[in-house]
């Protein structure tokens, strides 16, 4: 019997119906449960096959037991390993090297000084950065973020310089990137799973949280068919199984705004029932999938194109 666990956090409406969901088609050989763990032994397997991971982000624990099941076989959908390695600003980076169109974006360091560091430990940094140049580039109105993380936390859309020195000096140890406003037509956020099941859903972050899906944006053929494989090459380039892009349409360009989502909302209550039943329906029946193909003692997560090109390149060399 292959188990197929959930590893979650607050949240209940989507780890439960996933669970249901995938009892509910009695596939033969495969059953589904939330993960229990007892105990965390290095280089032994854990009791499942696949495990959806919806909170190991917040829990360092988790994310270490994820990585030990990986290495011992068991598919974490997402990769435990990528995600500890990825955040935001990398993200931006790649799009500019894979011609994905995102907005002008710059990292900023942590305005106080990270624990257990002291003046002498920035000896490579300019002091004062160079705000001029940081200026011109990006432009405002202008948001800030943290480079890593997610839910809406610690964002500020700022009018002016002085508006940014002011919200700066809030964000403690934060690393904050600093990202051009794009005014849009049309935005969207969008699930992909498996790297190839896409749901482009209507979204507008001006609203209020529990009217964001409430957007009543219609795309053309043309443009559907253009954010889906800008989102499939997206997931694809960063090896997620489960994630949400978010395109903001100006001009008619999508421009991808945020694409660091491997635990992205699923809730019902926000999401709405049509989008809720998609979801859970794709991410059991890739669940399934990656269960009847997983094999003990070997590597069954998913990577993404930009490690194995660099790992392809390393073996030629």
């Amino acid at each position: 019997m292959k188990k197929i666990g959930i590893l979650y956090g607050q949240e209940r409406s989507f780890p439960m119906a996933f669970i249901e969901r995938i009892n509910r088609k009695n596939i033969a050989g495969i059953v589904a449960e939330s993960v229990i763990i007892d105990n965390v032994i290095q280089g032994e397997a854990s009791d499942y096959a696949v495990i959806i991971d919806r909170i190991s982000q917040d829990v360092p624990f988790y994310r270490a037991y994820l990585k030990n099941a990986a290495l011992c076989g068991t598919a974490v959908i997402n990769n435990p390993f990528w995600w500890s390695a990825d955040e935001k600003f990398f993200n931006n980076c790649l799009s500019t090297k894979i011609n994905i169109p995102v907005p002008k974006t710059v990292i900023l360091p942590s305005k106080e000084l990270p624990y257990d560091t002291a003046d002498q430990s920035f000896s490579n940094l300019a002091y004062p950065l160079n705000w001029e140049g940081i200026f011109n580039y990006v432009g405002f109105p202008a948001y800030m973020k943290p480079f890593s993380g997610g839910g809406w936390k610690n964002v500020y859309r700022l009018n002016d310089r002085n508006d940014l020195f002011e919200k700066y000096n809030e964000t403690g140890q934060l690393v904050m990137l600093l990202q051009e406003e794009i005014v849009f037509e049309e935005y969207y956020r969008c699930y992909c799973i498996g790297g190839k099941y896409v749901r482009i859903m209507s979204y507008d972050p001006r609203n209020p949280h529990h009217l964001r899906y409430s957007a009543d944006f219609s795309p053309s053929t043309e443009k559907l068919e253009m954010m889906t494989s800008i989102v499939l090459k997206i997931n694809q380039y960063l090896g997620y199984d489960f994630n949400t892009v978010e395109l903001a349409l100006r001009n008619g360009i999508p421009y991808a705004i945020d694409f660091c989502n491997p635990a992205p909302d699923a809730d019902i209550n926000s999401v709405g029932e049509e989008n809720f039943e998609w979801v859970v329906e794709t991410a059991a029946n890739y669940a399934i999938e990656k269960a009847q193909t997983q094999v003990d003692n070997t590597d069954n997560l998913t990577w993404g194109e930009y490690i194995k090109r660099s790992c392809n390149k390393q073996m030629i060399h």
